[in-house]
């Protein structure tokens, strides 16, 4: 065997022990694993939920700190070289054990989720990746709260709907954004909006508007200054605002997810046109959050809120 062989294998045996390879971190290995096995730059990225340009530094930053170029690319297949193959084979045993190792301390853990009504669908697929990469459980809590019990300590992450508050005036949570969700206008059925099949948002500035100050995502201020709904009744929670658009006090907006899964005898949901969309965001405290909830939000892959 040759003298390059020889430092090459040499190197390859140094990546598996971490602490004695500068540079070298465990996303370095996942990044390479992940272009050895779909053989693509492109596709691994994908896979991984990072850009390619960002991929091909972080295996280039391995080639590096091993001294061994790992990989052959060509314009059509990248394939491990034989230093590249010996570390793909000893990293299909580690890695995996390794993971396994890593999620251990969380089986016994549980991340107290909240939320104020109406779960979005969205976010079992977010709970299933998490419980896949941490091991923990995870249990929802209801709370009729503005925060869904994040600011009283009763929940370590929660879904919120709306805007972020201004930290200014005592907003203490980070979120991202889980995704936009369109809104629609609830009617009683005895007014005779519930005939229409659509409504402008302007029109709502001339009705009367009911309005959940609570857990609610609708408030005056959406409309232009002098354009604005009268606010004719407030309610605490869900129930309380559905019950008083089914009486006809007024208007409601939601967003449009309670249509789907809400069913009321003495309401209907008629589709708003022009309406401003409704963030959906993961939220944690913005200081001292559980490090599950640290993993929870960094699975979002959204725009980051306050």
């Amino acid at each position: 065997m040759s003298a390059v062989s020889d430092a090459g294998d040499a190197n390859v045996r140094d990546a598996t022990a971490l602490s004695d390879v500068p540079g070298v971190e465990l996303r370095h290995l996942r990044c390479f694993t992940a272009v050895v096995e779909e053989r693509s730059f492109t596709h691994a990225a994908g896979r991984l939920g990072i850009g390619q340009p960002a991929l091909t530094r972080t295996v280039q930053s391995l080639e590096a700190a091993l001294g061994a170029r790992l990989l052959e690319r060509t314009t059509r297949r990248v394939d491990p070289t034989p230093a590249g193959l010996r570390l793909y084979d000893e990293l299909t045993g580690l890695l995996p054990r390794l993971d396994d190792a890593l999620r251990a301390p969380c089986r016994e853990s549980v991340l107290r989720l909240g939320f104020t009504w109406l779960l979005p669908a969205e976010c079992a697929r977010l709970v299933e990746e998490f419980k896949r990469a941490t091991g923990a459980g995870v249990r929802l809590v209801r709370r009729d709260a503005a925060t869904a019990g994040l600011d009283t300590g009763e929940t370590d992450v929660a879904v919120l709907r709306g805007e972020p508050a201004d930290p200014a005036t005592g907003g203490g949570e980070r979120s991202r954004v889980l995704y936009h969700e369109d809104r629609v206008a609830a009617v009683s059925r005895t007014s005779t909006l519930a005939r229409r099949r659509v409504l402008d948002w302007s029109e709502l500035a001339g009705l009367p508007l009911v309005v959940n100050t609570v857990s609610g995502t609708t408030r005056p201020d959406l409309w232009p200054e002098g354009a604005r709904p009268r606010v004719a009744c407030t309610a605490g929670n869900f129930d309380e605002w559905v019950e008083s658009v089914a009486a006809d006090h007024g208007v409601g907006v939601a967003p449009r997810s309670v249509a789907g899964r809400y069913t009321h005898p003495g309401v209907r949901f008629v589709r708003l046109k022009n309406a401003p969309p409704v963030p959906v965001r993961i939220a944690i405290p913005a200081l001292g959050a559980h490090p599950l909830a640290e993993r929870l939000l960094g699975l979002v892959g959204g725009e980051a809120g306050a």
